[in-house]
């Protein structure tokens, strides 16, 4: 059996301007699809038996959408913001589950599916937390210079100093939720679980080939659209 998902859709969208002034960035669109639908069939076509998502900006509009399209969604709501650690740690009561996906929206993937790539690769024996990376060169849309090395067994590092890292945390991951679970509940970010399991050698990172495409911005949005519209002449021609 899968594993149960948290979508994050919590954050203010503020790098996206006007366009989520009035609506939550998970719903905005890419060739007619709102991203956190095409998230959403990330998690079904992987098998995830349960999805938890976040909510705070235009949080009744996003609930009012899931109704439509995914009753089965379950949502952890959050007056003021926690951040994604915070915002996992929340939602462990709903998750209900020993170990737990994490995705997040802003977000384009090609093949394979990222998800299906991190159960394959995951060793609870060797991993409290499976990061899916992607290679720098292999990103779109990215200002980053890399997040994360990574050893021969799939360790991590920081970039720390260095003025670039080899690969890019793609905004999917497999966590037990006890890593979360020892933090008090409140505001932080994930980023504060994985410096601790950094120091314990227990996170670890599985590469996922690309290109994927980062729409936190509106330029995003338009690469997002030509690579996919891109992608269906392809498959209508094939």
């Amino acid at each position: 059996m899968s594993h149960p998902a948290m979508i994050f859709a919590a954050g203010l969208g503020t790098r996206m301007g006007e366009l989520t002034r009035d609506r939550p960035k998970p719903l905005l669109e890419v060739l007619g699809r709102p991203l956190i639908g095409r998230t959403l069939d990330l998690a079904r076509e992987a098998g995830v038996p349960r999805v938890v998502v976040n909510t705070h900006a235009h949080a009744a509009m996003l609930a009012a959408h899931l109704a439509k399209t995914a009753p089965d969604a379950l949502i952890s709501h959050e007056p003021e913001l926690l951040e994604t650690g915070g915002g996992l740690r929340r939602a462990l009561p709903l998750l209900a589950a020993d170990t737990v996906f994490t995705l997040n929206t802003d977000v384009i993937w090609s093949k394979p599916n990222p998800l299906q790539l991190l159960l394959r690769a995951w060793n609870p024996a060797r991993m409290d937390a499976l990061l899916c990376l992607i290679p720098l060169e292999a990103t779109r849309t990215h200002r980053g210079h890399g997040d994360f090395s990574r050893a021969e067994n799939g360790s991590l590092e920081r970039r720390g100093g260095a003025a670039t890292a080899p690969f890019v945390y793609g905004g999917a991951q497999l966590i037990r939720a006890e890593a979360a679970a020892v933090f008090p509940e409140g505001h932080f970010s994930l980023n504060a679980i994985w410096d601790r399991l950094i120091e314990a050698g227990r996170l670890h990172g599985v590469v996922h080939p690309g290109p994927w495409i980062d729409v936190g911005r509106p330029e995003g949005l338009a690469e997002a659209e030509t690579f996919l519209g891109r992608q269906d002449r392809v498959r209508q021609c094939s």
